[in-house]
């Protein structure tokens, strides 16, 4: 049933998903306005803490030294001392308290992404790579570390200081601070321009990432194709390729980053070249004293760094937001569950199954099924039976919910499916794949993977069902076997008995199973029949079926052919009709 492909993709609740620092504000930094305010109160104190050095730096100069008093120079080095230990305690709690909840904030995004990912209808899954997919709910959301963590409180803390600086600079000179102020502006211009221009690399960045890691998680599971048909070349040639252009995106905003960089340390150079003419003349004057000279200076340095500081925090910023933007994409598109219409929750039900004028097209005006009728009472076995691309795996799609019809109604004792809320139907449905997937790690785990809390005495009459004892009981650890990257350890008969047995114990009310005895040998087959029986009695049930020996028993095989049921009837009639069932079953028992 791999092409299932649900009814639509899905689609994003509105167009525009560009993130916006006021967005990001209202959805992200307001609801945690506390642990922010804490964060800006002790950013407040450290950079105020940071001002006494320059500040008490003219006293030292021009009062202490020349006065030669040794008792303020003592009180000056206590001051400055206690100063710099706030300075340095506001830093370390600034840290633990924004940089964890930070840490939180991704985990909880992390978590609801994957939530809204696995909402998603299958459709999403096969035009999506695992890989890119991973990608976006682990590292798009990293970046919101530096809206909630340091990032923005510094950039706060760092305007803070930059204004108190360029207040005690006109204070002590306003010609020197005016000359300062050119340069800085100029930045300012760059500065903008550049992030303008960085915001959509980012962005690209995180697709390209997506993309590569997809590939390499094709690559490593499919690695065992790649050696045989000896393809390793070809396939080390794709990834260079995607890493190239991951190359070629990151060097784009590093020279963006670097001119920046460059730009402020020359501006802001020239500014610190022209504040030496300046206040060398001014010295030379006598219109300031070296005390304030120096005083300007430092207080010049306090005024710059943030400003260089920015810069770094702007390209943060802005990666941060470029990755809100993707996650974004994301939590806007529709769940299956709020698809319109999809308003009534079933409660029990007996299984009766209907089709009516069903027809279905992947792609529109190119219909795969065409006006099927089908009425299959409840605890009935129907099997399904043609050639490949007939059309069978769609009909146990849309019985599945996997699919909506295009026209006509699949209907659950008389509701209609496009109506229903897929949870509530989903609970009463088994499916068991022909390549059916097994998760890492135990045989027990992977039986229990529908019910996680099912009893001990639950779980061996599932395995004693599924026949899944007649190959633990040679494991030295039974059914605590580790069975490796999706049962890699097992053979396909073992497989497919532990999820017949996962099946079992689901206990459905609807069955599918789509050629779950096709890929066994005869012994394994026989075994597997014996566990299909158990798990079939008094469900409804859809079997597809190559191997027509295992579907004698089936209440109506349906022949499916361009689409259309061709033939139906029980065995004995088909066969008697001589039509096309005769003929393939005919085949099959002469081979």
């Amino acid at each position: 049933m791999q092409h299932y492909a649900q009814e639509k993709q899905p689609k994003t609740k509105n167009k525009e998903n560009k993130v916006t620092m006021l967005s990001a504000f209202k959805t992200i930094i307001w609801p945690r306005r506390n642990i922010v305010f804490v964060g800006l109160i002790l950013i407040i104190i450290g950079r105020l803490a940071s001002l006494v050095l320059p500040w008490k730096s003219k006293a030292l100069l021009d009062t202490v030294i020349p006065n030669k008093d040794m008792s303020a120079l003592t009180e000056l080095l206590i001051f400055v001392g206690v100063a710099l230990l706030v300075q340095a305690i506001t830093s370390f709690f600034l840290t633990k308290v924004l940089s964890v909840q930070a840490q939180y904030l991704i985990s909880e995004l992390r978590a609801k992404v994957q939530k809204k990912v696995l909402s998603l209808p299958i459709s999403f899954f096969d035009n999506t790579k695992s890989g890119a997919l991973v990608s976006r709910i682990m590292s798009d959301v990293e970046g919101v570390r530096n809206l909630i963590g340091t990032g923005l409180v510094q950039l706060v803390g760092g305007t803070l200081t930059a204004i108190v600086s360029t207040v005690m600079l006109i204070r002590i000179n306003p010609w020197m601070t005016l000359f300062v102020f050119l340069p800085v502006i100029l930045f300012g211009i760059v500065a903008l321009k550049a992030f303008k221009y960085i915001r959509p690399i980012f962005r690209a960045r995180g697709k390209i990432n997506a993309e590569v890691k997809g590939r390499l998680t094709e690559t490593l599971a499919g690695v065992r194709v790649i050696k045989g048909f000896n393809a390793e070349e070809q396939e080390n040639k794709i990834f260079e390729k995607g890493v190239d252009q991951l190359f070629q995106n990151v060097k784009k905003s590093l020279i963006a980053t670097a001119l920046m960089s460059s730009s402020s340390t020359f501006l802001l150079g020239l500014a610190s070249v022209g504040i030496m003419g300046i206040g060398g003349y001014f010295m030379i004057e006598g219109s300031m004293t070296t005390g304030e000279f120096l005083s300007f200076t430092l207080f010049l340095g306090l005024m710059i760094a943030p400003i260089v500081q920015m810069s770094n925090i702007g390209s943060q910023l802005t990666e941060a937001l470029a990755g809100l933007d993707r996650t974004e994409e994301l939590m806007n598109l529709v769940p299956e569950e709020e698809m319109k219409n999809r308003t009534e929750t079933l409660g029990d039900i007996k299984g009766h199954l209907e089709f009516k004028n069903v027809s279905f097209a992947y792609e529109e005006d190119k219909n795969v099924l065409h006006n099927i009728n089908l009425n299959v009472e409840a605890g009935k076995v129907i099997a399904l039976v043609g050639s490949s691309g007939s059309g069978k795996s769609t009909m146990a799609g849309l019985a599945a919910t996997f699919l909506t019809p295009t026209s006509g109604t699949v209907s659950i004792d008389g509701v209609d499916l496009s109506t229903v809320k897929l949870s509530s139907y989903r609970k009463n449905l088994g499916v068991v794949l022909q390549d059916e997937f097994l998760f890492e790690g135990t045989i027990r785990q992977n039986i229990m993977f529908p019910r996680p809390n099912a009893t001990e005495a639950e779980v061996q009459a599932a395995v004693t069902a599924g026949y899944v004892n007649e190959f633990t009981d040679r494991f030295e650890d039974g059914l605590d076997t580790l069975i490796g990257e999706r049962g890699v350890k097992l053979s396909g008969g073992q497989r497919q008995r532990i999820s017949i047995a996962r099946a079992i114990l689901a206990n459905p009310k609807i069955i599918i199973l789509d050629e779950a005895t096709s890929n066994l040998d005869t012994e394994s087959e026989a075994l597997i029949q014996k566990s299909l029986n158990k798990l079939i009695k008094d469900r409804t049930t859809i079997i597809i079926a190559h191997r027509l020996s295992t579907i004698k028993k089936a209440d109506q095989i349906l022949v499916i052919e361009n689409g259309e049921i061709a033939e139906r009837g029980d065995h004995d009639a088909l066969i008697a009709t001589e039509g096309r069932y005769h003929d393939l079953y005919t085949y099959q028992a002469k081979i």
